[in-house]
C-alpha cells in the first residue's frame, strides 16, 4: 500500500523524516525532491566495477548547466530523508521525463531504514539545461508487512553527498 500525501505529512518527524520539508512540494501520494547544485561525472570513459573510478565535480550555476547525451551525471537531492517501517521509492517527475531527462536510471528502490541524500543517476536523450533546486523527482512510501531488518549498510547509509558507485568494495571484501 502506498501512503497518501496526507499520511506522509502525519508521519513526519516520526517514521518519516524529510529535511528541509516544504508543504508546497507535497503531492496527493508523494513528495517532490529537488536537485542539488553539484553533479559528479566519471573521468574515465571506461568504468571498471573492481575500481574506485575517478569523478570530477561540476557545479550547476543559477543560470543552469546544459547536460549532454551519452554522459552519466550523478546528482543528489537537496533533501535528506530517513524512514522506518516504510520502503521509500523514487520516481522521476513526468514533466522532467517528457523533456528526455531520466533522473534514476536503475536505483529508485530504497531499503527500509535508509537515511541520507538520494543519489540520482541522470541521463538525457538530448541536450537539456538543468537548474539547481528544481523539483526533479518524487519520493513515495510503501508500507512493509512482517518482520524486517533495517538497512544498515556502511556503503551508502548516512551519506553526506553524491555517492559514486562503491561496488569495488564488494570485490575487496571477497576472498578469491
Amino acid at each position: 500500500m502506498i501512503l497518501s500525501g496526507k499520511e506522509i505529512e502525519k508521519k513526519l518527524g516520526k517514521e518519516i523524516i524529510i529535511e528541509p520539508f516544504d508543504d508546497k512540494q507535497l503531492n496527493p501520494n508523494s513528495y517532490n525532491l529537488r536537485l542539488h547544485h553539484e553533479l559528479l561525472v566519471y573521468s574515465d570513459p571506461v568504468l571498471d566495477m573492481k575500481l574506485d573510478n575517478e569523478a570530477e565535480t561540476l557545479l550547476i550555476p543559477p543560470e543552469g548547466l546544459v547536460l549532454q547525451p551519452h554522459t552519466l551525471y550523478l546528482g543528489r537531492t537537496v533533501e535528506y530523508t530517513r524512514t522506518d517501517g516504510y520502503v521509500p521509492m523514487l520516481e522521476g517527475r513526468s514533466s522532467i521525463g517528457r523533456l528526455g531527462l531520466f533522473v534514476h536510471v536503475t536505483a529508485g528502490f530504497g531499503d527500509v531504514g535508509f537515511a541520507g541524500y538520494w543519489t540520482l543517476e541522470m541521463f538525457c536523450v538530448s541536450p537539456i539545461r538543468v537548474y539547481p533546486n528544481v523539483e526533479v523527482c518524487q519520493i513515495y512510501y510503501h508500507r512493509i508487512e512482517g518482520e524486517y531488518q533495517r538497512y544498515v549498510s556502511g556503503k551508502y547509509q548516512n551519506n553526506k553527498g553524491i555517492q559514486p558507485s562503491l561496488l569495488f568494495q564488494d570485490f575487496c571484501s571477497k576472498k578469491n
